[in-house]
């Protein structure tokens, strides 16, 4: 029997897992951040290997026992980055075959139980990707925070701080985000969110804010919902250009991301646009997604 390894590399953890054919887990491992964008190529190298080495010895496997290994990790798409994860992969389990892949990749293997399928996902960042019948792959999205991620909690965050901009000026109305947020942020005043948000990067603080919209448009204020529905409204556009880019064949849909991985207005409102009777759970996590991808290779599973 055919024994793989898993690996998802996302910006604050990294996840290893030895699978066998039938996805039971022999032996797991997690780690710090790996996107090398974050954490630089080297200290991200370093955290997968590790994980790798770690996984293996919770297995009590050796490296030459592994026969495949499927990797995704953040901030390094296989599109230009496979010679560094087959690098990366290659120094710790020099005889396994590897499957570079990219993070959305092995998260919609994972959500679907096989590559096929939609996924929209909405964490900090957004997007849509989705595989057919023939194998055809599509990503919509995924251009970061100043060209696109709409419906990610930047954008909603980016958006609400432009609503108490707006409400400030009086170029529009008065809106309970402006209370909300500057209670969470702790400023005295709209014209204090100038220096909070342009004196350090606040991607990740900016991002957390979209639990502040979220709570304001449950409670009924007009501007937070305006941004929810807008944002819900992107992300069905994604999903759907996706499935209009694979052919309109009939796929299941998945949704991933901290945003959508509980029911809230914007995932509620997403499952109305897609027709979806209720909110989609993924079947496997990422890293198993990983290990499916592998396995695909080496014993057609």
């Amino acid at each position: 029997m055919s024994v793989v390894i898993g690996i998802d590399g996302g910006g604050s953890t990294v996840r290893a897992a030895v699978v066998d054919e039938t996805l039971a887990v022999l032996g797991q491992a997690q780690g710090g951040a790996a996107n090398p964008n974050v954490a630089g190529r080297d200290t991200a190298a370093q955290t997968i290997q590790t994980a790798v080495r770690t996984a293996l010895a919770s297995a009590g496997l050796a490296a030459e026992q592994i026969s495949a290994v499927g990797i995704g990790v953040a901030g390094a798409d296989m599109a230009h980055s496979e010679a560094w994860l087959r690098e990366v992969v290659a120094e710790v389990l020099p005889d396994a075959r590897i499957v570079p892949s990219s993070d959305h990749e092995i998260a919609l293997t994972g959500a679907h139980g096989e590559r096929r399928g939609i996924l929209v996902l909405a964490g900090t960042g957004s997007l849509a990707c989705g595989a057919n019948a023939a194998g055809d792959y599509v990503k919509v999205g995924g251009w970061g925070y100043l060209l696109g991620d709409e419906g990610s909690g930047y954008w909603l965050g980016s958006m609400a701080l432009r609503a108490v901009a707006r409400a400030a000026d009086g170029r529009d109305l008065a809106t309970g985000l402006t209370a909300a947020l500057l209670e969470r942020l702790a400023l005295p005043d709209a014209r204090a969110i100038i220096g909070w948000l342009y004196g350090t990067p606040r991607t990740a603080d900016v991002a957390a804010l979209a639990g502040v919209v979220l709570e304001q448009a449950a409670a009924g204020d007009r501007a937070a919902k305006a941004i929810v529905e807008t944002g819900a409204r992107e992300l069905a556009l994604a999903a759907r250009t996706v499935r209009l880019r694979l052919g309109m064949e009939a796929l299941p849909v998945a949704f991933a991301g901290g945003l959508l991985a509980e029911s809230n207005l914007l995932s509620r409102r997403l499952c109305d646009l897609l027709g979806l009777a209720g909110l989609p759970s993924p079947r496997y996590p990422p890293v198993i997604g990983a290990a499916i991808l592998a396995l695909r290779q080496t014993t057609g599973w």
